[in-house]
Parts: structure tokens; sequence; C-alpha cells
């Protein structure tokens, strides 16, 4: 069946927002802002809070379709898509294998190496053992959390221990990354194609949580001033690494780019932030299209053949 936007319009789609993660605050953000540019595109939809109760309330609320406004663990993980999956309900985004692996920095980076996209050298730290390999600085962050949460730069080797402190206490692995000097850039990519390269350049320290959520503490120049042939060799890195986790849908890879313009993948975000600050509606909005059309198509490109 083909799908147009009379036909979605006749389906009762549920904003799923919220959840139990540490990023829920900004999950609640972003799927507000979602739920109004449907609204304001004539969509029957519908908030729904994501927690243990999910699967009841979306039969309750008789949900057709799932648009994922979901961040962190147990929405961005996999976890959500898989409930979907068992339930019928066709929802946007990557699906299952992919937001687990895109979760998981580790897995994640093992298959940037597979296929060949670069990446930071990066190893794993285990309790006891002695990090080899990388020298400082390197970064630490949890393998399994997002908006660089509890990721810290260490600059000097008295300052590992905190660092692993800090990580660890958010759960899970902890992944230990070259830190790689340079400029801060970001891909979007809606269904396979690159949006305009935003470069970002946090005020004070690195782009972390506060730098990511509060207004003003970060500088974005969109479309990146990069040269021509510098801006497709982040293009293609940051499409090979979307196309390696077989993503879907919306996705915003991270990207540094060193000292002699080589582009390094970092993650990618397989449910970019959608808040007033986020950089996905920055980077469609140089591509010319406005809030609700981009979560338009978003929705138009859901898992079509389950409807």
């Amino acid at each position: 069946m083909k799908i147009t936007k009379a036909l979605l319009k006749r389906k009762k789609i549920g904003v799923l927002m919220g959840g139990t993660s540490e990023e829920r605050e900004i999950s609640l953000k972003t799927g507000t802002a979602v739920l109004k540019a449907l609204h304001d595109k004539g969509y029957n939809a519908v908030s729904v809070d994501a927690g243990k109760d999910l699967a009841y309330r979306l039969v309750r609320e008789e949900i057709d379709i799932a648009f994922i406004a979901l961040h962190g663990r147990y929405g961005e993980d996999g976890c959500v898509q898989g409930t979907l999956e068992v339930m019928g309900i066709p929802y946007t985004g990557s699906g299952v294998q992919a937001s687990a692996l895109a979760m998981d920095k580790i897995a994640a980076k093992k298959m940037f190496r597979f296929n060949g996209v670069s990446t930071p050298e990066f190893g794993i730290f285990e309790e006891g053992r002695k990090i080899k390999g990388i020298n400082v600085p390197f970064i630490v962050k949890p393998a399994t959390q997002g908006s660089a949460i509890g990721v810290s730069i260490v600059r000097k080797k008295t300052e590992i221990s905190k660092a692993i402190a800090e990580a660890t206490r958010h759960g899970g692995p902890v992944l230990i990354e070259e830190f790689i000097e340079g400029r801060e850039l970001t891909v979007s990519i809606l269904d396979g194609r690159v949006l305009p390269i935003i470069e970002i350049r946090p005020k004070e320290g690195f782009y972390d949580y506060k730098a990511k959520y509060t207004k003003g503490m970060t500088e974005f120049t969109c479309p990146a001033k990069l040269k021509k042939t510098v801006e497709k060799r982040v293009a293609t890195e940051a499409l090979g690494a979307y196309t390696a986790l077989n993503c879907m849908g919306a996705a915003r890879v991270d990207v540094m780019l060193d000292s002699k313009e080589n582009p390094y993948v970092l993650e990618v975000n397989t449910i970019p932030g959608m808040t007033e600050l986020s950089l996905y509606p920055r980077s469609a909005a140089a591509a010319g299209m406005n809030y609700p059309k981009l979560v338009e198509e978003m929705l138009l490109g859901v898992g079509l053949n389950k409807i």
C-alpha cells in the first residue's frame, strides 16, 4: 500500500515521550514539540508517557503508529522498538538491531571498524587493570548513555580515577576513547539523505550536558564552513556509520575533524533531540524544512509496510 499524508491522517499516532531514563526531561521537551507539530499539520496525535505500562497504554489508547521521541535507555536502545514489533505497531526511526548497536558505543565502534568507517582509537575499562594503548588526553564515557551524561576529558593521569568513577556511576561498561583535538561537527541524516553539516563551538569546556541544553552556552554554524572536499569526506564517513548500523529514518552522527582535516566518527544518535535548542531541526531548517515539515517527513518514513 502506498503511504500518503491522507492515509496517515486517518491513523491515531502516539508520541512516545518521557520514559524512565536519565534523559526523561529532554525527552518530554522533544515529545511536546513533536506533538504540537503533528497537531499543526492536522494529525490525530496523543502523548504517551513510556513507562512500565507502555504496552497497556498503547492498547488502551488504540495507537496505530508510534512516533518515538524517547532518549536514553529503554527508549533509544531497541527495547521499545522490540515491544512495538511484537505488538505490530509501526514506528519512526531505526529498528531494534540498529537502535541497540548505536546505543552501545563499544559495539557501534566495532561495527565502524569492520565497515571501514574512521573512528578514534578506543578501549574498555576493566577494574584492576591499567589503561593501555591510549595516552592522555583521552575521553572517558559510559558506553550506554546519551546527551554526554557521565563524559569526562582526562588530560592528566591524576584525573583518571575521578573520570572512571563518574562514568561507572551511570552503569554499564566504560569506554576509553582517544581524544581528537579539532573541530566538532554533527551530521544530520534523514532517510539516507545528508542534511547541512553543523559545527559546534562551546563557549567553555566541551559540548557536555550543560552546553547542550543551556541557551547561549554554545555557538553553532550551519552549514559548517568547510572545504568542499572536506565536506564530502565528512558526509561520506557519517553516511557510512549510518549504513554500517543499518539505521533508518532520522539519525545524527557526531564527528570530530582533526588538525589535518581528517574526520572521525564518534557515535550515531538514532533518535536525535527535537527541542528548540536541538541540532537536528537546525540542520533541517538549513535544508529548507521548517519544524512541522521535518516532523511530518519523519512520520512519512515510518515502517510503511506494516500499515
